[in-house]
């Protein structure tokens, strides 16, 4: 096997879930083969560099292997090196989100339990 359809490849390497999630964010252009907007059908071999874009992280990889098949995790792995650069990138942007915790991100409607729970406990710090 020397060249294997991207849409295929991102799904067996476990980026996306389905390959249909996998063509939806080719064609939405979140995919980049060697600096390229790419098509779900292209074919990607060992050495190209991807860039993938899935807000708000961003992978950048280089394909070490091919497979049309999705297997486990550990296998999913073997088939893309992460860049130290995106990996570091992507670390640090975790971190910050973690950081500042899952209301920030609250857009609209009432609290629910679990916010109005922090929401007492805020108050009564304050008092």
């Amino acid at each position: 096997m020397n060249r294997v359809r991207l849409d295929k490849w991102l799904w067996a390497a476990r980026f996306f879930k389905t390959r249909s999630l996998a063509a939806e964010a080719i064609d939405a252009g979140h995919v980049e083969v060697n600096g390229e907007k790419a098509k779900r059908s292209r074919l990607v071999q060992r050495g190209d560099t991807l860039r993938l874009r899935r807000p708000p992280f961003e992978h950048v990889v280089q394909v070490t292997a091919l497979s049309d098949s999705r297997g486990s995790a550990t296998v999913a792995a073997g088939l893309y090196q992460e860049s130290d650069s995106s990996r570091q990138a992507r670390e640090s942007l975790a971190a910050q989100l973690r950081s500042v915790g899952p209301s920030a991100f609250r857009e609209k409607g009432r609290p629910g339990k679990k916010e109005r729970r922090d929401i007492d406990r805020w108050r009564d710090r304050g008092s």
